[in-house]
């Protein structure tokens, strides 16, 4: 073969070889994988979506560049939706009146009471929640009643309204009015206003535990037709642990230790109230639990006649609305 026909052959191979690799940049992912991304993209579900890509990048490893960039497209329009309904849903909420954006739970069974008062009766509770920006309002409400043969036997209520204001993702301020009303430990009012600091000291999925302590004021009413005052401290937790799906354990605590700032308190010494509510919580549908709950309330110095502790045991069905 002559050398100009042994160049002319050259060149001919190295065109060749710039050209394939050329041709394989050009590669384009499939249509009918591309048909399969855009399908699941248009469903909506992020991991669907993520699926989906992972799948064609390992059956296209050739095409991950172009994979690449139509996953960068969505995950760029999936931050944009998402920015547009938060801000969508803040304004809802700034523009929100008085009586929207509640949520809660109402409870309703029976109970066994040992203590001042031996008996069984019904018992009724709500629980109120409405979630702002920098707000968090939470009423609370219940009631035990028992009446025998026309004789009250047991009669109990308690009030409380508390407003969070939010700190920052963990610290909140809160302030709390509360009544009470008992008759058989003693008191026929009991009103207590207390403010302070509270921390969320663990909130995932598992696992809910918030803690909140500062001074209070407390007046109470006796049966007798007498009255104190006195300050006090005031110290809670709320403790949530979703065992399973439909299983959860929560315990209650409120302590309110007074200081003496009253005649009264000085003399007769300090009183602490302690109240403490363990609860086993079964759900059965998505609004509907059933609840096993125990309650240890104590008086370090309850009025004449009256014992320092009751125990109440509770099981009630609850609807979350």
């Amino acid at each position: 073969m002559s050398p100009r026909y042994r160049i002319s052959g050259c060149v001919a191979l190295a065109v060749v070889g710039a050209l394939l690799p050329l041709e394989a940049a050009h590669a384009e992912l499939p249509a009918s994988v591309r048909a399969m991304i855009e399908e699941a993209i248009e469903r909506g579900d992020e991991d669907t979506v993520r699926t989906v890509i992972d799948l064609a990048r390992a059956t296209n490893p050739d095409e991950g560049d172009e994979i690449d960039a139509i996953l960068a497209g969505y995950e760029n329009d999936l931050a944009a939706a998402n920015a547009a309904q938060a801000l969508a849903e803040q304004q809802a909420i700034r523009e929100a009146g008085l009586f929207d954006n509640w949520s809660g739970r109402g409870e309703l069974g029976a109970f066994a009471a040992s203590g001042n008062a031996e008996n069984t009766g019904v018992t009724a509770s709500i629980q109120l929640t409405r979630e702002g920006i920098d707000w968090r309002h939470k009423v609370n409400a219940r009631a035990d009643f028992q009446s025998t043969e026309g004789v009250t036997t047991r009669e109990q209520y308690f009030a409380a309204y508390e407003p969070n204001l939010k700190l920052g993702e963990r610290l909140f301020l809160y302030a709390l009015a509360q009544y009470e009303r008992d008759r058989f430990q003693g008191f026929s009012a009991r009103y207590a206003v207390s403010g302070g600091l509270g921390y969320q000291i663990f909130d995932n999925d598992a696992v809910t535990l918030s803690a909140k302590a500062g001074p209070a004021y407390r007046i109470t009413q006796f049966v007798d037709g007498g009255s104190e005052d006195a300050l006090a401290a005031l110290v809670g937790l709320d403790f949530d642990w979703r065992i399973t799906e439909r299983l959860t354990l929560t315990q209650d605590t409120d302590a309110v230790a007074e200081a003496g700032g009253s005649a009264t308190a000085i003399v007769d010494g300090s009183n602490t109230s302690l109240n403490l509510v363990t609860g086993l919580n079964a759900k059965i549908s998505d609004n509907l639990s059933a609840r096993l709950s125990y309650a240890y309330e104590y008086d370090s110095n309850p009025p004449a006649g009256a014992q320092s502790t009751d125990t109440l045991s509770r099981i009630t069905i609850i609807y979350d609305f």
